[in-house]
């Protein structure tokens, strides 16, 4: 298990830093399967009789966990490095599906959400964080276009998982013995993918830079060059902007990705153009194409305009597009092309983060940060699928039907986008008495 030590992943002289987002990819391309999560849920409905809301628990846990383990895991990540991380990562997601698959097999839900939402989340936590603050490392002239490869593939991830957990559905059966089957299969194959990040990852040499990286020459008001603890960052007002920021964009966009597939075939229900289960498919990867395109490419837009006009457009338009789709939805283009955009958004809002926190808070432990922050994660992991199906149930109890079901969550979500929008023209620069002198980061080193 040395092969796991920090001491061993060190770059060694030449190493091409480039080498590092493809490794980072083979973690966040497989826990990006939870993003296609809605493909199981009417098979799942349909063979242990689960209600919609019920059928969402595996997933709603699953991102509660990701955002308590990358909060409590944060610090050991930083202290263990990314191999340790991905390893740990891949152990814990590829089990969560076995045990998944015994409890759809023995009929048995609770094994489910344990299996899955439980141990897979822990995963999902810390294989999420294990490279984000290597690849800021690596590339400090540009940590929105760093970030954005790596988490493009957590956001890309259904774009794969989706079309191939359908054909599994589709070859094994929808029944509890195909779906047991096509999760046994998705845990196998992720542990072989996952071994490749594990192996190929390195970490930068102490006070390694890019050939000419001037780091003082700090472009923006709000990027600084001092350094803030994780401790002390949970002290500082920019942070809990942020929390409310991330929390509110994320709410937002999940409600809608949880359930994409049932949502665009009630949208167009009963219209001249039902939408069919393979098409509803197909939207669920349009959604995670989106998902992945708006990670790299507007966290690389963040490189130039700046991460808070970034989070405007993120939170101002997206709030608009849910008004579009609330005013004028029942044109499927349309519908289409505003959820679009808003996938683009989520996704870009969580590629954007880790260099908004870079700026805030300089990359000492900007990793622990990061997984401290993720737990507006895990509370929009609970809320935005909660608005959703509890008011499509309600709906239903009540006789309304098709896009009538989701009018009210819908508007919910664009009052949460205003609530972000302001709390993001909250954020100023950290305060000076935040920032950590040498004699404390040397203590701090000798005390971890």
């Amino acid at each position: 298990m040395t092969f796991l030590d920090r001491s061993r992943t060190v770059a060694p002289p030449g190493w091409s830093r480039w080498l590092v987002p493809p490794a980072a990819l083979a973690v966040h391309l497989s826990i990006g399967q939870a993003y296609a999560w809605s493909v199981f849920k009417p098979p799942l409905e349909s063979a242990l009789g689960l209600s919609g809301t019920a059928s969402a628990l595996p997933f709603q846990l699953a991102i509660v966990m990701l955002g308590l383990s990358a909060a409590f895991g944060g610090t050991l990540v930083e202290r263990n490095g990314p191999r340790w991380a991905m390893f740990v990562s891949l152990v814990c997601f590829s089990s969560g599906f076995l045990v998944a698959a015994l409890g759809v097999a023995t009929g048995q839900f609770w094994l489910v959400v344990l299996g899955y939402g439980f141990i897979g989340g822990i995963g999902l936590g810390i294989g999420y964080i294990s490279p984000v603050s290597t690849l800021i490392k690596w590339f400090p002239d540009r940590p929105g276009m760093a970030t954005g490869i790596a988490i493009m593939g957590f956001g890309g991830g259904a774009l794969i998982a989706s079309p191939w957990s359908t054909g599994m559905l589709e070859a094994f059966g929808s029944d509890s013995a195909g779906i047991a089957t096509a999760f046994l299969v998705h845990g196998l194959a992720y542990a072989g993918f996952m071994a490749l990040g594990v192996f190929l990852v390195r970490v930068p040499p102490d006070g390694w830079l890019p050939a000419g990286h001037r780091p003082e020459a700090a472009p923006r008001r709000l990027v600084t060059t001092a350094q803030v603890s994780a401790r002390n960052a949970l002290r500082t007002p920019q942070f809990w902007c942020l929390w409310v920021v991330l929390c509110m964009n994320v709410t937002a966009g999940i409600g809608i990705l949880e359930k994409a597939a049932p949502m665009i075939s009630d949208f167009f229900t009963g219209t001249s153009a039902p939408v069919t289960v393979s098409a509803a498919a197909g939207f669920v990867a349009l959604l995670s194409l989106a998902n992945m395109t708006g990670r790299l490419l507007w966290s690389s837009t963040s490189d130039l305009i700046g991460r808070k006009n970034m989070y405007r457009i993120y939170l101002g338009v997206g709030a608009l597009m849910y008004l579009t789709i609330v005013e004028f939805g029942s044109s499927k283009p349309l519908f289409i092309c505003c959820a679009l955009v808003i996938l683009s958004f989520y996704g870009g809002g969580f590629a954007t983060i880790p260099a908004y926190l870079q700026d805030l808070f300089g990359t000492y432990q900007v990793g622990a940060i990061h997984g401290r922050l993720l737990t507006a994660w895990s509370t929009a992991g609970v809320l935005g699928p909660l608005i959703v199906n509890w008011v499509a149930d309600a709906g239903e109890r009540a006789g309304r039907s098709g896009s009538d079901l989701y009018t009210t969550s819908l508007t919910i979500m664009i009052g949460l986008l205003i609530v972000g929008f302001v709390a993001n023209e909250l954020v100023r620069p950290v305060h000076p008495r935040f920032h950590e002198t040498a004699e404390r980061k040397t203590r701090a080193h000798q005390q971890s």
